[in-house]
C-alpha cells in the first residue's frame, strides 16, 4: 500500500514471503546526513537539517516536495585498512535520508549550503521489506526485524548490509495510521 499523496521511489514486488516483500527499486536520489544518536533520537537530529535543504537552504534556493520515505540506519565505523578485513557494526551513528523528487539527481540538484547534507544516487537494488504501524519504539522495531530474518533464512536469503528503517507518514498522523517499514538489502546475483 503506498502512500496515496508522497511520492516514493519506484519499486516492483518481485515476491511475496506471507508477510514480506521482496522489492527491485529503480535508482533514486536522495539527501543525507549521519547523525550521532541513539536510534529513537537519530531522526529528530537529522529532520530540521534534512528539511532545510529541501525547504530551500541550498544554492539558488529551490524548494522540493516532500516525499517518501525518510529512511534510516546504522553507519558503522570506518577503521583504517588492515588485514584480514572484518566488518562489525559499532556506534558510528545514523544515515538518516530524504528521498528527492524522481528526475533529481546529484548532478541537477542544488548544492546544500549545510556541508552535513551529502547528496547520492542509491543504484538499483533488491530490498527485503515488512511493513507495520505505531510510533518508534525499540521494543516494536526489535519484533518486527526479527520476523524479517527469520523469512529470510526459511527461504535462504542472506541479506547485505545493516537495516533501514523507513518512516512514510508525518508526525502528526496517528500512530495506528502510520506505515513503517524496515528493508534489508539482498544481493542481486544472477
Amino acid at each position: 500500500m503506498k502512500s496515496h499523496a508522497t511520492e516514493e521511489p519506484d519499486y516492483k514486488v518481485v515476491q511475496k514471503l506471507a508477510a514480506i516483500e521482496l522489492r527491485e527499486y529503480a535508482a533514486y536520489t536522495v539527501a543525507e546526513v549521519v547523525v550521532r544518536g541513539p536510534a529513537a533520537d537519530a531522526g529528530n537530529q537529522a529532520f530540521p537539517i534534512l528539511a532545510g535543504y529541501i525547504f530551500g537552504k541550498n544554492k539558488g534556493e529551490r524548494k522540493f516536495a516532500m516525499t517518501a520515505p525518510v529512511t534510516q540506519a546504522a553507519e558503522p565505523v570506518k577503521l583504517e585498512m588492515t588485514a584480514p578485513v572484518t566488518q562489525s557494526s559499532a556506534p558510528g551513528g545514523f544515515r538518516v535520508q530524504f528521498v528527492l523528487p524522481k528526475g533529481v539527481t546529484p548532478a541537477t540538484a542544488p548544492e546544500p549550503l549545510d556541508e552535513r547534507v551529502v547528496l547520492r544516487e542509491i543504484a538499483p537494488s533488491r530490498v527485503a521489506v515488512i511493513q507495520y504501524s505505531g510510533f518508534w519504539s525499540d521494543a516494536n522495531y526489535q519484533q518486527h526485524l526479527e520476523k524479517l530474518q527469520s523469512a529470510l533464512r526459511e527461504a535462504n536469503l542472506t541479506p547485505v548490509g545493516e537495516a533501514t528503517y523507513s518512516r512514510y507518514d508525518a508526525p502528526f498522523t496517528p500512530w495506528f495510521l502510520r506505515r513503517n517499514e524496515i528493508w534489508l538489502h539482498l544481493a542481486i546475483g544472477p
